[in-house]
């Protein structure tokens, strides 16, 4: 490893949940559940700049995260016992993805840092070592290790892949900033979705468990769903607040966005069936560098 290394950047795509179900409570409070995970071409981005100075630092921080909940700098700390004693990294983030949106864009930030530094390192982990690693760090983070639209189960890291048809989505983010921890402690949350078999399992929009208590706690998130709505079905994705619909052209989706109220966030983008992390990485032939099986 040089002093002086490339700049790398690697994109760290978001996640959509084309229907969420809720099928039980474990005993330690985490809640079962069956998702299907939609990725889209569109999120933050990474920039790496490796070094040997030990030290992992971001180039500017993440304004309202302190370093310690800072998920690249977990990361990047969780993969350090597999890197060379001197391996350092300073790394910039273009955040783009709204916080506390539903689209998952923190875990898959940290999902980027693992697998950019994991060959940027050396360190040799293959992708499920990689994914145990990161479910340590949130439920999310393995699908966006593993690189591809998916079924889950158990608490979201029993993943499946699936091949879902193409389509562009509309997402709208509301000003409002949705408590993932008091809507899977709300009293009034479905518990008890029947579970499904994954073969019986399908790809189109359905219902998201976690949307009626959130709409009664956030009324801004039901006004932007039913604004969408209008246009085409649409539906929460995790415990919100963003929603989002499906479109068959993306013509019809910009047209769409363009009216949206200038009080919402919204973007406009296509579903993936493979990470663009993963299609960046094997262009700039890091993805499989030295890892192990």
């Amino acid at each position: 490893m040089s002093d002086a290394a490339p700049a790398v950047t690697l994109p760290a795509p978001v996640k959509l949940n084309l229907w969420l179900h809720i099928t039980g409570r474990r005993s330690d409070g985490y809640h079962e559940l069956e998702t299907l995970f939609q990725l889209l071409d569109w999120g933050d981005q990474l920039t790496f700049v490796c070094n040997q100075s030990g030290h992992v630092g971001l180039a500017e921080p993440l304004a309202g995260v302190a370093d310690s909940d800072n998920l690249i700098l977990r990361a990047a700390a969780a993969l350090r016992p597999f890197a060379p004693a001197q391996a350092g990294c300073t790394i910039a983030l273009d955040k783009r993805a709204p916080m506390g949106g539903g689209l998952g864009g923190g875990s898959s930030d940290a999902a980027t840092a693992l697998v950019g530094l994991n060959a940027l390192w050396q360190c040799g982990r293959s992708s499920a070592q990689l994914s145990a690693i990161g479910a340590t760090l949130g439920a999310d983070v393995p699908l966006f290790v593993e690189g591809h639209s998916a079924f889950a189960a158990g608490v979201g890291e029993q993943l499946t892949a699936a091949t879902i048809e193409p389509r562009w989505y509309l997402v709208i983010t509301p000003n409002c900033h949705v408590d993932t921890g008091e809507i899977f402690s709300h009293p009034e949350l479905t518990r008890d979705s029947p579970a499904s078999k994954i073969p019986a399992l399908s790809t189109a929009l359905g219902r998201n468990d976690c949307q009626a208590v959130v709409e009664q706690r956030y009324p801004e998130v039901a006004e932007a769903r039913r604004w969408l709505d209008q246009f085409s079905p649409a539906l929460m994705t995790g415990t919100g607040a963003s929603v989002f619909a499906a479109f068959c052209d993306r013509q019809t989706a910009v047209e769409t966005a363009a009216a949206v109220p200038k009080r919402w966030r919204a973007f406009v983008a296509p579903g993936v069936n493979e990470s663009p992390l993963h299609s960046v990485m094997r262009n700039q032939k890091l993805l499989g560098c030295r890892q192990e099986a």
